[in-house]
């Protein structure tokens, strides 16, 4: 008989962990191992209980998560699922710093909350903690440090689109830590996030980042150095003049925003000056996307097996023999400046 996952449920409000609790309870391959009230408590319990993830909170007394997920991955590594208020969104996002996995809001009565919050954690459960991946190499910093002299003039003609899922928010921190304030291309990114989430993610990716980090808005014109997340409300797209559009979401649509439409629209408005790149994330949205961007002559890339939290939609991307480079998280900012710095050499070269 499979054993069952191992919970440790951290919140400092009785209400919400005797919530969680019981919610947890009710699935058969779900133990709730033990309950904490506060970090220092989250700390001895991972290291007498050894659970198979927890689900943390961040404002607590005594001790709050921000430290307790430090303490705890540097001393004992399990996974950690952030379950926290719209409205701590920012803060919660900065834990995953910390070495948190992901971040989920905390669930309601609804059906579709709790059907979700439990798919995360037995997803997350079985992920085996990558602590060594934390921050920009020194070769991805020398690469950045080689194009620090760009000028905002200084522009290629490419784009770079990024499709993202599970283990995402971590993955483009290290991805876009990496690159240059001038960085000579716009980036754009469709990150599988919950609704309302997608400020908080942002602010916190900007903070991490020399390169602008900010929200798609309707009709904004595309400009170098600056990466545009689309809002998980409606699906972005890119049209031919370089503008932001926006398809809105249908009743059906299981993944939002939409990876596939975001890169689909890059590939027609940008052909063979497209850079596909696909992260960490379960399923294959996407794959239909950087495929299109390979087909129209662009150059594809997707995150290797072992730095990935989930190795789903770089997989199913491979599979399809579309990708022209597979690299670790840590290694794919250095290929985009490659690419870009190539692209910008063969501008002056032509016109010399």
């Amino acid at each position: 008989m499979k054993s069952r996952i191992k919970v440790l449920v951290v919140d400092d409000s009785d209400f919400v962990r005797s919530f969680l609790v019981d919610l947890l309870a009710e699935d058969d391959e779900i133990e709730v191992a033990g309950e904490a009230r506060n970090g220092m408590e989250a700390c001895e319990k991972v290291k007498s209980l050894k659970p198979d993830i927890v689900t943390m909170d961040i404002e607590m007394p005594e001790m709050n998560g921000m430290d307790a997920i430090e303490r705890i991955m540097s001393n004992y590594a399990v996974p950690i699922l952030v379950v926290t208020s719209k409205s701590d969104a920012a803060t919660a996002y900065s834990a995953v710093s910390k070495g948190a996995l992901e971040v989920v809001v905390k669930p309601d009565l609804s059906t579709v909350d709790s059907g979700e919050f439990i798919r995360k954690v037995k997803l997350l459960a079985g992920i085996k903690v990558i602590t060594h991946i934390s921050a920009a190499t020194v070769e991805s910093r020398e690469s950045a440090k080689a194009l620090s002299i760009l000028k905002p003039s200084d522009e290629s003609n490419k784009i770079v689109a990024i499709a993202s899922s599970t283990g995402g928010p971590k993955a483009l921190s290290i991805l876009l830590s990496a690159l240059p304030e001038f960085f000579p291309c716009p980036i754009v990114v469709a990150q599988h996030i919950p609704d309302e989430f997608i400020q908080g993610m942002t602010e916190w990716l900007d903070t991490c980042a020399s390169i602008r980090v900010k929200t798609g808005v309707e009709g904004e014109i595309l400009q170098s150095g600056t990466v545009y997340v689309s809002p998980s409300e409606k699906h972005m797209k890119v049209n031919r003049l370089g503008r932001i559009a926006f398809e809105d979401r249908k009743w059906n649509d299981i993944f939002f925003p939409s990876c596939n439409v975001l890169l689909k629209s890059v590939a027609e408005a940008y052909g063979g000056n497209a850079i596909g790149v696909i992260l960490t994330g379960m399923g294959d949205d996407g794959v239909i996307g950087i495929k299109a961007i390979k087909d129209a002559g662009g150059f594809t890339i997707a995150q290797n097996e072992d730095t990935s939290v989930i190795y789903g939609m770089p997989k199913a991307a491979v599979e399809t023999h579309c990708i022209d480079a597979v690299l670790p998280i840590d290694q794919i900012s250095v290929k985009l400046i490659s690419l870009n710095a190539r692209a910008k050499a063969g501008v002056l070269a032509g016109t010399a």
